[in-house]
């Protein structure tokens, strides 16, 4: 009986040692605060990363391990800066007021992965950084690199990612691209393949619905988002050189054509382009409102993900951030494959061309440098904290560092060359490579205001809330004050935009049905 006491006692005084044993180093960093320095002593410099996508501790899907690889990174920087904390918060850097009011305040994060048309919006305000004097000199942690932009693989992307003001403030560490996932067992069982043009895609969407399946699944972002800047491409691809009303030669290595909000508000307000008066954006909407007809009944609430894998849906439009899920998805027992939109052609709309669809993602981690990382002395010139973000960036794209970052997970592609892309993504490559950029982004054009009406009255007409004239009413109020305020606030000279227009006459001698203003 005392030999038992004592060997429970043991046991007992063993287990209270266990239990108060500081946690392991990985579930410390599996928790809430994996983003935390544990970086010892006084470091004076202090720079917290909004790196969103891959934030350390994030699950990509229930029960992948957390993500690590971030926070590596920053204890390796630290280890070679004693003077530097590195800490990875995660923030809605996706909710621009958010963003504004922490912008606003001086409080943000001095790097943050936000989506580069926003910081377009408030450069004049001072709160992002421009990078390009490093991006034109070495980056240091890459031997015989000569510029920092030489080790970025998609350079046409990469580069024309400046902004109006033909600064740039971002660093883009990866791509995105989105794609329609397609069950390839129901499409054979159905005797369908992907298809050739808009018309042809109708068509399988109609075997498909008739079959008992849901031909696409999509939420309403995607079609707000994607689906308005794709259509609305095709259809203006052919007038697309008369809109391009100022030269921005450092911008149209990529950017070709691309319409920035003082061209849209000066073909909206002067010449009636995107307007009940503009039968091209009379068909936009008309396309899109027809295509709904083979997505679900409640669009905005279905859980497009769920049925898809359990085969209720033929295809989902998705992005590359899917392919993980699906890949790895223990409901999903079919095989899947990928294709891009169709294009659309003559057989759908007068106004199309048949042209390859645009790319909708591009740049995804677009990291940008705020006005945070100078409040050590107020001045980019003289601020070591500045320097030492600019240092963690580069450390961050080097070859090495990227392919632990990016492909910790299998959903983005990386930016930086030398980087293996992984297998699964190689046919978002390909659009990549193979296809132009987007006539502009609607959705990030104006501010805040303009996106959510016509996310809300967008949403209200795909789903017979209101008719076609009604909802184009409510663009036209939105243009009108997206537009003005636009021309206020960043103090917009319209007049080089007309004089460009005037040059461009003789393009418009063989384009039909342009706007009355415009002819």
């Amino acid at each position: 009986m005392v030999q038992f006491r004592h060997l429970t006692l043991v046991a007992v005084a063993l287990l209270g040692v266990w239990a108060l044993r500081a946690p392991s180093e990985e579930k410390e960093r599996a928790g809430s605060d994996a983003g935390a320095s544990r970086a010892k002593g006084n470091r004076p410099i202090v720079i917290r990363v909004a790196p969103d996508f891959y934030m350390p501790g994030k699950r990509v899907n229930p029960g992948d391990p957390p993500l690590k690889a971030f926070r590596e990174l920053g204890d390796e920087f630290e280890k070679r800066f004693p003077d530097t904390r590195v800490e990875f918060v995660d923030v809605p850097v996706g909710q621009r007021e958010w963003v504004v009011t922490q912008l606003a305040g001086g409080q943000a994060p001095e790097i943050v992965n936000i989506n580069v048309e926003e910081v377009w919006q408030d450069v004049q305000k001072g709160w992002y950084l421009p990078l390009d004097k490093y991006l034109e000199a070495p980056n240091e942690f890459v031997p015989g690199n000569k510029q920092w932009w030489d080790i970025f693989r998609y350079q046409d992307i990469s580069r024309s990612k400046a902004a109006p003001d033909g600064k740039m403030y971002c660093i883009t560490l990866d791509m995105i691209e989105t794609g329609l996932f397609y069950n390839k067992d129901l499409f054979r069982k159905l005797g369908i393949a992907p298809p050739k043009d808009w018309a042809d895609f109708l068509r399988i969407q109609q075997i498909i619905a008739g079959a008992g399946y849901t031909p696409l699944l999509a939420g309403t972002g995607s079609l707000t988002d994607w689906g308005v800047d794709l259509v609305f491409d095709q259809l203006y691809r052919d007038i697309r050189p008369t809109l391009d009303v100022r030269d921005d030669k450092k911008r149209d290595m990529f950017y070709k054509g691309y319409l920035d909000w003082d061209e849209i508000s000066y073909l909206y307000q002067k010449k009636g382009f995107f307007s009940k008066d503009d039968p091209r954006w009379l068909e936009t909407f008309r396309i899109l409102k027809d295509w709904r007809r083979f997505m679900p009944k409640d669009i905005g609430s279905t859980d497009v993900r769920r049925e898809f894998v359990q085969g209720k849906g033929a295809m989902i439009w998705e992005s590359s951030l899917y392919v993980q899920a699906l890949v790895k998805d223990p409901h999903r027992d079919f095989d899947w494959g990928m294709f891009y939109l169709p294009p659309i052609t003559k057989a759908t709309s007068r106004f199309g061309g048949g042209y390859p669809q645009c790319i909708i993602g591009e740049a995804a981690t677009q990291f940008s440098v705020t006005n945070s990382a100078i409040s050590d002395t107020g001045d980019p010139n003289t601020s070591k904290k500045l320097k030492r973000c600019v240092q963690f960036l580069e450390f961050t794209t080097t070859p090495s560092s990227c392919n632990r970052v990016v492909n910790e997970m299998t959903a983005l592609m990386p930016n930086v060359v030398d980087v293996p892309t992984k297998p699964e993504l190689e046919p978002f490559v390909k659009n990549l490579k193979e296809h132009p950029y987007a006539t502009a982004k609607w959705s990030f054009t104006f501010d805040l205001r303009f996106r959510e009406i016509l996310n809300r009255m967008f949403y209200l007409y795909l789903v017979g809330g209101m008719n076609q004239p009604e909802f184009l009413d409510w663009m036209q109020k939105n243009l009108d004050t997206a537009s003005t305020t636009i021309i206020r606030r960043k103090n917009l000279d319209l007049a080089p935009l007309e004089t460009s227009w005037q040059n461009l006459a003789p393009l418009r001698k063989t384009m039909k049905e342009l706007p009355v203003e415009a002819k």
